[in-house]
């Protein structure tokens, strides 16, 4: 095939495990046409690369034959993530409900535990049976769509035999009120349910976070620009409707719609969004720009080169997706366990079922050894065994201001060996800090407060914020004028007062990073202000406390060298310098095929793909929302000590999770031959598995103090 391939992306509501990922992957594969299709599990879609003879209602067709219901990505739009935010609420309400209906049915099941019997037995099953049926009616419906829609389809998901556990016990026990019988079910069906709820509750939660992560990106762009016509009008096009070869004019102070050339001006733009350079850069004709920039100071002309989904904001985007698909293969183990579950557990009943029959027993016998080993086999605790022990860690490392969005990173997070800062904005705090002592007497401080207030400079607002913070009170400077890309001026008391470029000036060209501008009062000799883009706080104690566990660190810029080599040397650690997010993102995907697993630490869109490529990645709050989406977990305030802290929580996170999958497992070799061997009626079964889960969450509140 040398024709340029196609890409259709579906999203695949019914993708639940890595059975299905499987099964999705390989059943494409001898799709005539079909180059490759890889499923992004945390966002539900998959990826196809294919002839584009092949239609993406010919490949919807085949995902239907696999048994999956498919939308084409471009049908949904905004709407995808609607769709996805309304699944959770399904879900939150069905939890909802079967945990009422639970704990209220618990309560009437004591009374029959104790010892009740007669009119007053059979008038508890009745209230449990009038609170449990619509319950479970209601709060099994995502598990019974599931099933039905893979047994429409002839194939089976670990939902197929939770349902059919659920549907017998809740019928068992309406018979069993029915006819008068000693037992019935009810407590364990809707306890069965409220478990598994949680666990769906919180992957859903967790998918809807992930799939924000492009449309924030997305969001950096400008909705659309000026364009110069031929006959010298101008008119305002979506970015959409931008095309190669128009003439787009960038007023300052607006963000570029697409990527091209400067063709007439002179300003400054703001890189940070793809660089994550705080210097402003200035941009002459003849220079290359990229969408998403902001032009800082005068207005600018520029040839488009490339609009829509052929800019380099927009490649980032398919770069983070793509990292994001990489990802979503790092499977749980009970994800892996549940292609042979659903097979497993039908065969076991049904052997349990068919022997019981075989030696004589009744069918009603029979029938309730095998709902037993149905339900005595559910997996709630090895559901529960990474969950619960992610929970409990998660919220010990929210009270130390570490925001972790999906569990599973923490296992990821103690599996990493090295780790990569970003600077600009990651070890240094992000911001222009005045280098002190400013050379300013205190006549001529509040006078360079009052210019730097009345500008939207970056290194300005900085001078502004640090002078007010002292204590300064603006001078009541009047005549402001700001001259695009060199600075403000002002009158006071008949002199002339400016802020701005050292050039302009008369300082001659910045030095120092470039974090420079100068001020000059009257006929006075002009002064250089310096500023510095300082190291968070503790970053040297962190950048130790990570080497001592193991994670060997390094930083990866997109600033000069210039910027980069004093924070190295500071810190002790290589660099590299003058990287692309492509750059990074290489870098990331070279360890890894090493074999190693990278803790990404960034901040900026620039750092985007690399966060999503990471094995796991940490941001600061003050990162952009990309980056902020793009990470897995997120710190608060200007320490970088919650990095190694996170690091340590997340590996004794691993460990209780070790232990509770052990814990899991040994209940099931424990359990099953007695369910199996008739020892154990449904409703012991059904605390058996309720009270294997609370050990698993006991076991899993050990961990509240894991951030300590």
């Amino acid at each position: 095939m040398t024709a340029t391939l196609a890409r259709s992306e579906f999203t695949l509501p019914g993708v639940r495990c890595a059975g299905c990922i499987a099964k999705i992957e390989r059943g494409l594969a001898p799709v005539s046409g079909v180059r490759t299709a890889r499923v992004n599990m945390t966002t539900k879609r998959v990826a196809i690369e294919h002839d584009p003879a092949l239609t993406p209602a010919a490949l919807r067709e085949a995902l239907a034959g696999l048994g999956f219901d498919a939308q084409p990505i471009a049908d949904l739009a905004a709407g995808d993530a609607d769709a996805g935010a309304a699944e959770s609420r399904r879900l939150l309400k069905a939890m909802a409900v079967a945990g009422f209906a639970a704990m209220n049915v618990m309560l009437l099941s004591v009374s029959v535990w104790s010892g009740a019997s007669g009119a007053t037995r059979e008038l508890f099953h009745w209230l449990s049976a009038l609170i449990a049926m619509p319950a479970v009616a209601y709060a099994g419906q995502p598990f019974f769509r599931s099933a039905w829609a893979a047994l429409k389809r002839g194939r089976t998901n670990m939902d197929v035999p939770i349902s059919i556990g659920v549907i017998l016990a809740t019928a068992l026990s309406l018979f069993e009120t029915a006819t008068g019988g000693p037992h019935a079910y009810f407590d364990g069906a809707v306890s069965l349910l409220f478990f598994l709820l949680v666990g769906r509750v919180l992957d859903s939660v967790m998918r809807d976070r992930a799939r924000s992560g492009v449309a924030a990106l997305l969001r950096e762009t400008a909705p659309g620009g000026t364009v110069l016509l031929p006959d010298g009008s101008t008119a305002w096009r979506r970015a959409a409707a931008i095309e190669p070869g128009m003439r787009l004019l960038v007023s300052a102070g607006e963000r570029l719609a697409a990527d091209g050339v400067v063709d007439t001006g002179r300003s400054s733009l703001d890189l940070s969004l793809i660089t994550g350079e705080s210097r402003p850069e200035p941009v002459a004709e003849g220079d290359r720009v990229v969408a998403g920039t902001l032009n800082l100071d005068a207005p600018i002309i520029l040839q488009v080169t490339a609009s829509g989904d052929r800019t380099v904001i927009a490649e980032i985007a398919r770069l983070m997706d793509a990292a994001g698909q990489g990802r979503s293969r790092y499977v749980r183990i009970a994800d892996r366990a549940a292609r042979l579950y659903a097979p497993a557990v039908h065969t076991l009943a049904l052997a349990s079922f068919l022997g019981w029959l075989a030696i004589g027993a009744g069918w009603h016998q029979a029938l309730m050894v095998a709902v037993a080993v149905l339900i005595i086999t559910c997996p709630c605790a090895l559901g529960l065994a990474v969950p619960a022990a992610q929970i409990v860690a998660a919220g010990a490392l929210m009270r130390r201001g570490i925001l972790v969005k999906d569990g599973s990173a923490l296992e990821r997070l103690a599996e990493a060996d090295l780790v990569r800062f970003d600077k600009t904005g990651t070890l240094t705090l992000g911001r222009p800090v005045p280098r002190e002592p400013l050379p300013l007497t205190d006549a001529e401080r509040p006078i360079a407060l009052g210019l730097a207030r009345a500008s939207s400079h970056p290194v300005a607002r900085a001078l502004a914020a640090a002078l007010q913070a002292d204590g300064v009170r603006a001078a009541p400077v009047t005549e402001l004028k700001e001259t695009p890309g060199f600075g403000i001026e002002g009158r006071i008391d008949g002199l002339v007062a400016r802020l701005g470029r050292t050039e302009w000036l008369g300082l001659g060209p910045a030095g120092h990073d470039g974090l420079e501008t100068g001020f000059r009062l009257g006929d006075d000799p002009p002064k250089r202000l310096r500023f510095d883009d300082a190291l968070r706080p503790d970053a040297a104690a962190a950048v130790r406390a990570l080497t001592a566990l193991g994670l060997a660190p390094a930083i990866l810029s997109g600033d000069r060298g210039e910027a980069v080599r004093p924070v190295a040397a500071a810190l002790g650690i290589p660099a590299e310098v003058k990287m692309s997010p492509q750059d990074k993102l290489a870098a990331i995907e070279r360890l890894e095929a090493e074999g190693r697993r990278v803790l990404m630490v960034g901040d900026g869109l620039n750092d985007g793909p690399a966060l999503a490529a990471g094995h796991v990645s940490l941001a600061p709050a003050s990162a952009s929302d990309v980056g902020q989406t793009a990470a897995d977990a997120v710190f608060l305030g200007d320490s970088l000590s919650p990095v190694p802290v996170a690091v340590r929580a997340a590996r004794r996170t691993l460990r209780v999770v070790r232990q509770n999958f052990a814990l899991a497992i040994g209940y099931n070799v424990l359990a099953v031959p007695l369910a199996v061997a008739g020892l154990v009626t449904p409703l012991i079964a059904a605390i058996a598995m309720s009270v294997s889960s609370l050990i698993v969450v006991a076991n899993a509140l050990r961990l509240r103090g894991c951030a300590r």
